[in-house]
């Protein structure tokens, strides 16, 4: 039997966890939230890499995200933030969808899940 392994604990929650080579991210929310959502996209964006760098991937492996925004008129400025991250020929399936979000600051919540390299 495979081992999950999680990664960031607290008691709620954990940031990633890892099982049969695929990570699951948490959602991923601004550390910035003043930012608008551009800096926020970004933000959130940044923390991704991180989280996948840390963990043995990187976007071009990512294989399903799920972006929550606050306000879905917000798509279009998010989605040039998201343009300019993505790699090119590696955009992977996704959804995005309004959501009321737990802290009124956060304009997004991102859920990405990747294969490890």
């Amino acid at each position: 039997m495979s081992t999950i392994t999680r990664h960031g604990m607290a008691a709620r929650y954990s940031e990633a966890s890892v099982f049969n080579g695929v990570i699951y991210l948490a959602g991923m929310v601004p550390e910035g939230p003043a930012a608008d959502i551009r800096g926020q996209t970004q933000d959130v964006l940044a923390q991704i890499d991180a989280h996948l760098a840390a963990l043995g991937s990187d976007k071009t492996r990512l294989l399903r995200v799920q972006i929550y925004l606050a306000d879905i008129t917000d798509i279009g400025a998010m989605n040039e933030v998201w343009d300019a991250w993505v790699a090119p020929g590696h955009a992977p399936p996704r959804a995005s969808v309004q959501a009321a979000l737990a802290d009124p600051a956060w304009k997004i919540e991102v859920v990405a899940t990747a294969a490890q390299r």
